[in-house]
């Protein structure tokens, strides 16, 4: 299995192959861009060429960081009974819209904002209710002969160079204003966004693909110890490449951009409260831990940490509305 990862290790930080519990760095110069820059097939044969090639570093003994730094982060909502929970719990509404059935939907996160596991997770300011969200993401790599545009689901598929999970964080009670102006959400996500704790090459489940292409692997989060939600990938209503293939159309997907799946079905405590009726289980609070793991590919785990305490939001005036500039005060 390979495993493509990013740490620190006394004070410096290094991009590698994370084999038999050890870390094996790219040579100087070299970094998990170079990787994705240089597609799936070569970054094998740099892996069998670097691991047990030269000093390795015990796993044990470093601080795992985000496996990439994304250049974008489309994040789909392709799990049907999430769609359903959540829908409940924003809007207060039952079932599914008939438009989510018709095409697959994403929005774009914040790059800039990503964190790896073992990090704490800062309650944004003004939120009281925070979630987290239960996701895998693919990681897009060069195809030699590609420009990544308007692709179809097997050309997309060639296109994925590896697999990690995503937990999506969320602020409800932001999201839940900024929704009913029909944009967003924007200040409930962009605060926090968790990769890790590696890429595992997407050749590594080759294998486990069934007909349509969806992927039956294990996705399950915990809260202090407690299982809160667990789900098979294989539940989304898009297998990935069909979610590559719908990004790159009249567009363009490039290496280092980030797809994630969307919150599994009970991945996530607000669709147990669209279900439940009520804030059961509770929102996180500050000391809580988040575990979350994905069969075949690993486990990111995060602390919550404290609120941070400021008034951020800016009320709009209310304006004239109108369509002639007041004249200029005439000269002394």
């Amino acid at each position: 299995m390979v495993k493509i990862a990013r740490w620190n290790h006394d004070g410096g930080t290094q991009s590698g192959f994370v084999s038999d519990g050890a870390c094996h760095p790219l040579p100087a110069g070299q970094d998990v861009q170079a990787l994705l820059d240089a597609g799936l097939e070569e970054t094998l044969a740099i892996a069998r060429r670097t691991i047990g090639s030269g000093a390795a570093v015990p796993l044990a003994g470093v601080q795992l960081l985000a496996p990439l730094a994304p250049a974008t982060i489309r994040d789909f909502v392709a799990f049907e009974e999430h769609v359903e929970g959540v829908r409940k719990s924003i809007d207060g509404v039952a079932g599914v819209v008939p438009e989510w059935y018709e095409a697959p939907t994403f929005y774009f996160t914040n790059p800039h904002t990503v964190t790896g596991t073992g990090e704490v997770i800062g309650i944004p300011a003004g939120c009281v209710d925070l979630d987290f969200e239960t996701e895998v993401a693919a990681v897009v790599g060069r195809v030699p002969g590609s420009d990544g545009r308007n692709l179809d689901a097997d050309a997309a598929h060639r296109h994925i160079f590896g697999y990690t999970v995503l937990n999506d964080w969320s602020a409800r009670d932001l999201q839940r204003r900024e929704m009913k102006v029909s944009l967003g959400p924007c200040k409930g996500k962009d605060f926090a966004n968790t990769l890790g704790p590696w890429i595992v090459t997407a050749d590594e489940f080759e294998d486990r693909h069934d007909a349509e292409g969806f992927l039956s692997i294990s996705m399950s989060v915990e809260v202090n110890g407690k299982q809160i939600g667990q789900d098979l990938l294989s539940n989304m209503g898009w297998p990935f490449a069909e979610l590559v293939a719908y990004a790159s159309q009249d567009s363009v997907v490039r290496p280092g951009d980030v797809l994630g799946s969307g919150t599994c079905g009970s991945g996530c405590l607000a669709e147990l409260w669209g279900r439940n009726g009520a804030q059961t289980p509770p929102a996180l609070k500050t000391g809580d831990v988040v575990l979350m793991t994905v069969e075949g590919i690993g486990s990111i785990q995060n602390t919550v940490g404290s609120r941070r305490e400021a008034l951020t939001r800016v009320p709009a005036r209310t304006r004239p509305r109108n369509r002639v500039a007041a004249a200029a005060p005439s000269g002394i």
